[in-house]
């Protein structure tokens, strides 16, 4: 079989395989795509980057489209969350000029122990308390001062909660800058700031988030392809593929507990980020 039919094949498979976790856990799959287009196929990692970031676009337009026909998105949180993320992807994907490729992978590796961190205390946290996500719904706890939104979905479930935007936005703006950066997604980033900080219940988190990724991912791949850092034949297979495999991980995700899968996935991602350190050091 030619080489560039097992590559297109192998690439597209990568896809499947990052979209369905995303899909499954409320991910983005850059922090799979990138370290293996680093280690395995051997690009510069400010390349891997920016290839990813074109894929997370994508990724964030299907999410949107879903969770649009869910009615679950928070337009306008979205909307104002993106005017701190845009700059920031901006900047962070300039900022790659300035780390040669070697830096720039065990910068990346070290993140994935955050990630790690983060996905275990998730996974934690929805051991504690299974109902997590239905308590969030609630107000009673929260100050009555603060931005009081009501939204109803698809299926007549009302979410009334009380934001807090504008002292979250600095905080947004460093998500957008991790996103322009390190080329991943907002699963894990923009989705606990909306969620710990601005004070939305998770589902809308996780749909929010996706509106607010179309537009950060915009910012920070506009500038990767004006600095030549988009390799198209390694970001179109990767984009049929995580498009296919995010339909799975969200149907998936109806009937499969997460916690368990959710702690493995930690471990595969701490593996990882030692592989990718050690092979750079």
């Amino acid at each position: 079989m030619n080489l560039d039919i097992v590559l297109t094949l192998f690439l597209g498979l990568l896809g499947v395989f990052s979209g369905f976790l995303g899909g499954l856990l409320g991910i983005g799959g850059g922090i799979i795509v990138v370290p293996i287009l680093i280690i395995v196929f051997g690009l510069e990692s400010k390349i891997a980057v920016g290839t990813s970031l074109l894929m997370i676009l994508f990724t964030a337009l299907s999410g949107t489209v879903a969770y649009f026909r869910q009615r679950r998105i928070d337009w306008t949180v979205g909307l104002v969350a993106a005017v701190a993320t845009v700059p920031g992807a901006a900047i962070g994907a300039y900022m790659t000029t300035f780390f040669n490729s070697r830096n720039l992978a065990i910068i990346f590796g070290f993140m994935l122990f955050f990630v790690a961190a983060g996905m275990t205390r998730r996974s934690e946290r929805t051991t504690e308390n299974p109902n997590a996500s239905t308590m969030s719904d609630k107000t009673e706890s929260a100050p009555k001062k603060r931005w009081a939104r009501r939204l109803v979905d698809a299926k007549g479930r009302v979410f009334k909660y009380n934001a807090r935007l504008i002292p979250a936005l600095p905080l947004l703006f460093f998500g957008g800058l991790a996103s322009g950066f390190l080329g991943i997604g907002g699963g894990l980033i923009v989705v606990p700031i909306f969620a710990d900080f601005v004070g939305l219940p998770i589902h809308l988190a996780v749909a929010t988030s996706m509106l607010t990724m179309i537009f950060t991912s915009i910012s920070g791949v506009s500038t990767h392809i004006m600095l030549g850092d988009v390799r198209l034949d390694y970001a179109v297979p990767l984009i049929v593929g995580i498009l296919l495999g995010a339909q799975g991980g969200a149907r998936t995700a109806r009937s499969v507990k997460s916690v368990t899968l959710e702690r493995v996935f930690a471990v595969v991602v701490v593996v990882i980020g030692v592989i990718l350190i050690v092979s750079r050091m």
